[in-house]
């Protein structure tokens, strides 16, 4: 009886506009978060999210340099789900260990030995919640 009062008194045509109108707004919000904020469209959509921020190569010694990472939750679940960590470790242990697998695997592609190159080591500084700056 209810849904045959809001159908004649056209309160279920009204619900269903504002229901269209509701969805084409948050579609709209999300294609310009997906441009000016990536990693809030992505966590909002519940998607894996790395970025480099920024990269530096020491001018006095090409060996050293750094990277700045930028992640969200679900990069680290990702992650974790392809066995670099298990959810107790630290965000950054679990995103260096993908890292250095990322540029050893870059190096093997040259022929390059990632264990024995003499290139120091990879240093893993927490900025702030989701970035850390690697080294």
């Amino acid at each position: 009886m209810k849904k045959f009062l809001k159908n004649i008194t056209g309160i279920t045509a009204k619900e269903e506009a504002i229901a269209a109108e509701k969805a084409l707004l948050e579609e709209q919000e999300l294609a310009l978060l997906k441009q000016r904020d990536p990693k809030v469209y992505h966590t909002r959509k519940k998607e894996p999210w790395v970025n480099v921020l920024d990269m530096k190569v020491n001018k006095d010694n090409i060996r050293n340099g750094f990277f700045e990472l930028d992640w969200n939750e679900y990069f680290i679940k990702e992650l974790i789900d392809n066995g670099y960590g298990v959810k107790n470790d630290p965000d950054e242990e679990i995103v260096d260990r993908w890292f250095r697998d990322i540029v050893y695997g870059m190096l093997e592609e040259e022929g390059i030995d990632a264990t024995d190159r003499g290139a120091g080591y990879i240093n893993v500084v927490p900025i702030d919640k989701g970035k850390s700056e690697i080294s």
